[in-house]
């Protein structure tokens, strides 16, 4: 996972979880969740409308 191993993992979640705290993470991570969620639709609407002109052509 990106040339990351267990401990340096492990350190990244300590030093977020000092930085942000038990309550934030979550809703942290339910934005991070809606904005990947937002992009991967993003990214089907110009594939489709790709195609549409493909056709057109």
């Amino acid at each position: 996972m990106f040339g990351l191993g267990m401990t340096e993992i492990l350190v990244i979640a300590i030093i977020v979880l000092l930085l942000f705290g038990g309550k934030k993470i979550p809703e942290l991570m339910n934005g991070l969740g809606k904005g990947v969620k937002s992009f991967k639709d993003g990214m089907k609407e110009i594939d489709v409308d790709g195609q549409e002109e493909a056709k057109k052509e």
